[in-house]
């Protein structure tokens, strides 16, 4: 199996069967994402404890597969992380899929590296960029505790 097939079948098996798809139990932050050009909508919930990690993540949501697919991969990787080591690894992802060609945080493992270089060839197609960045900047809003729903029009 060549690279571009891994990442398609990592892509499909987050879009069918996403993880973390549903609502966290006590959450203490949450935000709203919209993306009008596609009709992707994203409901983040978090619960961040009294160190600032993450104990749980979670969406809510529908799209295309390539929104749920980054939603559950994202979901997936974020869980068990320090605040300041999730803001990192969505500012190395956000740059990845905008301009550049690898990851660059030493903070995930080459597995998890990989789930998210699955989404790197989507930089081709503009449209869909702002599909797989929707719950990014989701979560980002969480973190912040903005209130306002992100938009992707708006990004």
């Amino acid at each position: 199996m060549n690279t571009k097939e891994l990442y398609q079948q990592i892509i499909l098996d987050h879009g069918k069967n996403p993880r973390n798809l549903r609502k966290t139990e006590n959450f203490n932050k949450d935000a709203k994402g919209y993306n009008p050009l596609c009709g992707d909508k994203v409901h983040i919930y978090l619960k961040l404890n009294e160190n600032k990690k993450v104990e749980d993540i979670s969406f809510e949501g529908q799209g295309c597969a390539i929104s749920m697919a980054s939603a559950s991969i994202m979901t997936d990787l974020i869980k068990g992380k320090e605040e300041f080591e999730v803001k990192e690894i969505v500012n190395d992802f956000l740059d990845m899929i905008k301009e550049k060609d690898k990851l660059n945080n030493n903070i995930l493992g080459e597995d998890d590296k990989t789930k998210l270089m699955c989404l790197s060839g989507i930089k081709q197609y503009p449209m869909r960029v702002k599909c797989a960045t929707l719950s990014w900047h989701t979560l980002t809003s969480a973190i912040n505790n903005f209130k306002e729903e992100i938009n992707t029009e708006d990004n």
